[in-house]
């Protein structure tokens, strides 16, 4: 298994606009502490910062406890943002800056990219730089005004046996359909509201983990 793979084995993805108890530091280091692999900053959406210096600081302050737990940070969309902190990558949706150019700004690092059809797969292939795919949305989500029709377990399937690389299903996963989807092929799953509204973050960590 490579290290990518592993990396998105539990991937959490929040921003201040997810949390309803305690504070985004307070839930990331609760995951972190629980064993995600993979944290990415995400600022969007109603109830979200807009202030770019609150934002830099909140991105900061989730950066170093990354590096506490030794886990990458990555950040959504905001490539500035990323190059300016020294984020570990950067991850980008379909209608976001051109991947090319990312992929230019970013060499070494991690660059992910969201794909919601089989051709945003076979065109992703082309450019071998990606270090993984977000695949979905696989069910409806809440955590997203603007997501697309989910695409179910066995387009997600078909496309990560399509992709050239590693892939992360992304959208509306629970601690309930969690397991349904690690059997499709992809390498893990990312999940905002499944750890921001659990009841105990440590139970919704864990069972996002793959049965062995």
């Amino acid at each position: 298994m490579s290290k990518v793979e592993e990396m998105l084995a539990v991937y959490f993805i929040s921003g201040t606009q997810d949390i309803v108890k305690g504070s985004l530091f307070s839930v990331l280091e609760e995951a972190l502490k629980a064993g995600i692999t993979c944290f990415q900053y995400r600022e969007k959406g109603k109830g979200s910062l807009s202030n770019p210096v609150e934002i830099e600081e909140t991105a900061r302050t989730c950066q170093l406890l990354c590096q506490k737990y030794k886990v990458p940070f990555l950040i959504n969309d905001d490539v500035e943002l990323a190059l300016k902190i020294g984020a570990d990558g950067v991850h980008v949706g379909q209608g976001d800056q051109a991947i090319e150019e990312v992929l230019e700004l970013f060499h070494g690092k991690i660059v992910g990219l969201s794909c919601e059809t089989q051709e945003h797969v076979e065109i992703a292939n082309q450019l071998s730089e990606i270090s993984y795919y977000g695949i979905g949305p696989v069910f409806g989500t809440i955590s997203k005004a603007d997501a697309v029709q989910p695409i179910g377990l066995d387009k997600l399937d078909r496309y990560a046996k399509l992709a050239e690389k590693p892939v992360v299903a992304i959208g509306g996963i629970s601690m309930k359909n969690g397991q349904e989807v690690l059997n499709t092929a992809v390498a893990g799953v990312s999940v905002i509201s499944a750890i921001t509204r659990a009841e105990s973050i440590s139970e919704a960590v864990h069972a996002f983990k793959r049965n062995k």
